[in-house]
């Protein structure tokens, strides 16, 4: 990434104070998103700020849903991340994006598990050693999403890679390919849990059910694009890293390569460039 050039971000106090600025909403937004996200699942999508009328709520609603995968994946393309260097002051831009992304997407979930209005339906609710066992699963759910953001570089998934490159007045560099932990059985280890927390509910309404189609949809067909980056990327190292972990679900048979080992790309850290981005 381009390195920081601005008056602004010369000086070492004003370096100091936005760098902890952008760091402090990023991570206040970032909890106030999961929060929002597992208590507004955890009812079904019942309970919420949303009171759009009808019909005009399912509308509202379906604006809602979609507003997250096509805002989150359309943030990662080319113009998305000029959309998103624009976002800070100039010559800072570039080095915050992974905090500025973070920051937008914090938002669109907590506008979407906010302000979601209510069917008023409730076809199933769990109860008894029934709610035990399925807050039990919701819970493995999110703790397998939160173990697969660690294994993916917890700095990039929650947005401190860019605040703090800035604060200590430094390029930007990402974390290597992750192929440890969780990613030695499924290459999308972070879809697949996010998917899982949506169908492990306890409360079970017509806007969860919408709710889990769309977004095990886009746990689907989303990482598609992000594999495609990662060719442009890392090449041959990641073509080889994919020939032995499967796509999504962790099939046995698919988690060792072709001589027997398991495929793993050297270790170390990368730097990636806007031109290979």
């Amino acid at each position: 990434m381009r390195a920081i050039s601005s008056p602004v971000a010369r000086k070492g106090g004003g370096r100091t104070v936005l760098a902890v600025s952008y760091g402090v909403v990023c991570h206040a937004l970032f909890v106030v998103a999961v929060g929002s996200m597992v208590v507004a699942m955890y009812f079904g999508m019942s309970r919420s700020l949303g009171r759009v009328p009808a019909p005009w709520s399912w509308v509202a609603n379906a604006a809602l849903l979609l507003q997250f995968p096509v805002i989150h994946s359309l943030l990662l393309t080319g113009r998305g991340r000029t959309v998103l260097a624009k976002l800070a002051p100039r010559g800072t831009g570039a080095t915050l994006a992974p905090t500025t992304y973070v920051i937008a997407g914090s938002l669109q979930l907590i506008a979407l598990f906010a302000l979601w209005t209510p069917s008023g339906t409730i076809w199933w609710q769990a109860h008894g050693s029934a709610l035990t066992m399925v807050v039990a699963l919701y819970a493995f759910a999110w703790i397998l999403l939160g173990k697969s953001m660690v294994d993916a570089g917890l700095s990039l998934q929650t947005g401190s890679l860019g605040w703090v490159a800035l604060l200590r007045d430094r390029k930007l560099v990402f974390p290597k390919m992750p192929t440890t932990g969780l990613f030695r059985l499924t290459r999308q280890p972070i879809y697949v849990a996010f998917a899982l927390t949506v169908w492990t509910v306890p409360t079970w309404t017509p806007d969860q059910l919408v709710l889990a189609l769309v977004f095990t949809t886009y746990c689907l067909v989303g990482p598609l694009f992000k594999e495609a980056r990662f060719r442009r990327v890392f090449g041959a190292e990641f073509d080889n890293y994919a020939r032995g972990v499967p796509y999504w679900l962790p099939w046995p048979g698919r988690l060792r390569g072709r001589s027997g080992r398991r495929c793993e790309p050297p270790a170390g850290r990368i730097r990636i460039s806007r031109r290979q981005g």
